[in-house]
């Protein structure tokens, strides 16, 4: 049995915030691509249309697009947003990961 991936209310109320402000996006895309310190990395970019293989999840009128490809590797994370003393940036909780580089936009399995 597969996990879905959640958002979590910060990452729902950032995304809400930076659209709010942009003319060409309706949505964040999330995707994992080849490369990194660690094997994977983690994608972030705005978009305006959905593709029919993403799945598309919710929380407080944000969505996130995920692609077929890359939902396998995300299965049974959260995306969060964190804003800490060392900066501000959506993170990825993935429990599939078994190694992540310090910055925490590569990871392995």
């Amino acid at each position: 049995m597969t996990q879905s991936v959640t958002l979590s209310a910060s990452a729902a109320k950032r995304i809400n915030a930076i659209l709010a402000n942009q003319v060409d996006a309706d949505f964040l895309r999330v995707s994992v691509e080849g490369g990194g310190c660690s094997g994977f990395s983690y994608k972030f970019d705005f978009g305006k249309s959905v593709d029919d293989e993403d799945i598309v999840i919710e929380r407080d009128g944000a969505r996130v697009a995920i692609d077929s490809m890359s939902l396998p590797f995300l299965e049974g994370s959260e995306i969060d947003f964190v804003d800490e003393l060392i900066g501000a940036a959506f993170k990825i909780h993935n429990p599939n990961a078994t190694a992540s580089c310090g910055c925490g936009t590569s990871f392995s399995i």
